[in-house]
């Protein structure tokens, strides 16, 4: 399942995180990598190890608040961010993301999530290569957006040839563990949102609200 979740920060809180990012340290990005990954990482990144709170407070703030992340997602745990910067010539060759992060306070990683923090005008190439069931997919959003997909899947970022990109990147682990299965109550639950916005007191609408909640029971896991 791969969900663009749109406006997750807005114009003044993008120029926000902009200057607070003005004034972060980066530094070497493959580190942070597990030790397939590292091989084609060359990116620079702010490290998580001292999040700043106000900056996360923006970002992951936003994106936990959001509607469709918690419907696309049914979190469990997110992951303090990395901030990202690829500048002229940098990229991270194809991947797949590590099953367990963190260092101490460990999470199974089902779920990558990138926010976009600059305006793809502002660069040139940086785009991110999803290999999904439905074919390779191109990922540029406009910055605020954030894009959700499964982090199993094999992805990377091409080449920055002009520019500079930002991006905020974290995982999540699911209370549903199963791609397949959230991706069916994605689509169940927003057909349930619509129902029960339009004709909450109709029978169908009280037996799709039923089994939607009970699939979240029968699947969930802690």
């Amino acid at each position: 399942m791969l969900v663009q979740i749109k406006y997750v920060l807005g114009k003044k809180e993008l120029q926000h995180v902009r200057k607070l990012l003005e004034t972060a340290e980066f530094r070497e990005g493959r580190f942070s990598a597990g030790l397939s990954a590292r091989q084609v990482k060359h990116t620079e990144e702010v490290g998580n190890e001292k999040p700043d709170s106000e900056l996360n407070q923006l970002v992951v703030g936003n994106l936990t608040r959001h509607p469709e992340y918690k419907l696309a997602a049914l979190p469990h745990r997110i992951a303090v961010p990395f901030y990202v910067r690829y500048r002229q010539g940098m990229h991270y060759g194809e991947h797949i993301d590590d099953p367990v992060m963190g260092e101490g306070s460990r999470y199974r990683s089902d779920i990558a999530i990138t926010v976009f923090l600059n305006s793809p005008d502002e660069y040139e190439g940086g785009e991110l290569v999803i290999h999904t069931p439905f074919g390779v997919q191109h990922i540029r959003y406009p910055a605020g957006d954030a894009v959700l997909y499964p982090a199993s899947t094999r992805h990377h970022v091409t080449p920055v040839s002009y520019g500079e990109r930002l991006v905020a990147v974290t995982w999540v682990q699911s209370l549903v563990r199963s791609d397949e299965r959230r991706n069916l109550l994605y689509q169940l639950g927003r057909t349930r949102e619509r129902l029960l916005r339009k004709n909450p007191d109709c029978e169908d609408t009280k037996r799709v609200d039923n089994v939607y909640v009970n699939l979240v029971r029968m699947w969930g896991e802690t």
